[in-house]
């Protein structure tokens, strides 16, 4: 008998790692694929007049804008990074910190999911400072500070004009968006695992944000990088020809940036245009007038990124020729070994 419930746990216990694998390897592609089938269901919908009149609004003036908000948010950005990665004990310089931002901005509008590009800054930042798990939580912290700021922002608007909620389709993403934190939250407090990832996490969050030094200063840049995101956004829906007044524009634009944190998208590409099809259509703008704002938008943010393409050919020969002076030394018998530390902890 006992023998036999050792082998159903054991069993249970190796379908459970089964299907936790499988699940973490085919979610990235299903992602993807959510991604493709919102884009064509969207586009089945209202044709694809609305993406080809999104592409041809980019004009010089929007370009132009778009890089000098580019340059605000990224150099605000960074900024940001600087102060939290200082405050944890990690040496960064603000023109290395606004280099290392335009890559991963960059690599957030072409690849999915949009935050890989984010991955790549704080692995890389981390194993330079030779703490790879304080890097990733620094990046943690300062994206976070900012979309701490716009969900305040959100419910702020949310408040003022609750039927916004209702009207522009945003209940069932809030839901999902709730239901998700709460599960995360459960795993969280069952898994020992995760309880100490949460205990290192939040000290290191008291020391690097969470205090009267750094958080005064964090929160001014994160409403700076905000509202250049705003006006990036408002820029777009002008150049596509929306002529609502900005009063009546912000709301929705500040709910769209919400929408925009759903990891299910192509390049940037795909809830956005959605929900902004739901709500300009709700606001008498017009479905296919939300589409175009929402492909402006796109196209402009990677418009201002795209400074980051010199950063990554400029990072190569710097890696080749510190891989070359670290190949030619000889390591001593006497010298120890180095480890590569853990994410987490």
């Amino acid at each position: 008998m006992t023998h036999r419930f050792r082998w159903r746990t054991t069993a249970l216990r190796h379908t459970t790692v089964l299907v936790r694998t499988t699940i973490t390897r085919a979610w990235p592609w299903l992602r993807l694929l959510a991604a493709v089938a919102i884009l064509i269901a969207l586009g089945h919908r209202l044709g694809a007049d609305a993406f080809v009149a999104g592409l041809r609004a980019v004009d010089g003036w929007a370009v132009a804008a778009a890089v000098g908000i580019g340059l605000l948010t990224t150099v605000s950005g960074a900024w940001r990074w600087c102060l939290i990665a200082r405050r944890l004990g990690l040496p960064l310089t603000l023109p290395a910190a606004v280099s290392d931002y335009y890559r991963g901005l960059l690599l957030n509008a072409v690849l999915p999911a949009g935050v890989l590009g984010d991955v790549h800054r704080a692995v890389s930042h981390g194993r330079q400072a030779g703490d790879v798990g304080r890097g990733v939580r620094a990046v943690v912290f300062e994206r976070g500070a900012g979309q701490v700021l716009l969900v305040a922002l959100g419910i702020a608007v949310l408040c003022a004009d609750p039927l916004t909620t209702f009207s522009t389709g945003l209940t069932p993403i809030l839901l999902t968006v709730a239901s998700a934190s709460a599960v995360a939250l459960t795993l969280a407090c069952l898994s020992p695992k995760l309880r100490r990832a949460a205990r290192t996490t939040w000290a290191d969050a008291r020391t690097g944000l969470v205090n009267r030094d750094v958080l005064p200063k964090v929160a001014l840049l994160s409403a700076v990088t905000l509202a250049g995101h705003v006006a990036l956004f408002l820029v777009a829906a002008r150049a596509a020809g929306a002529q609502a007044p900005t009063a009546r524009l912000v709301p929705l634009v500040v709910l769209a940036l919400l929408v925009m944190a759903v990891p299910l998208n192509v390049g940037g590409f795909g809830p956005r245009e959605v929900f902004l099809a739901v709500a300009f259509g709700a606001a008498g703008f017009g479905a296919a007038q939300g589409v175009a704002t929402g492909v402006v938008y796109g196209v402009l943010a990677l418009i201002g990124s795209l400074p980051g393409v010199f950063t990554l050919f400029r990072g190569r020969p710097r890696r080749t020729r510190r891989s070359e002076q670290l190949q030619v030394r000889p390591e001593r018998l006497d010298q120890p070994r180095e480890h590569v530390p853990a994410l987490v902890g």
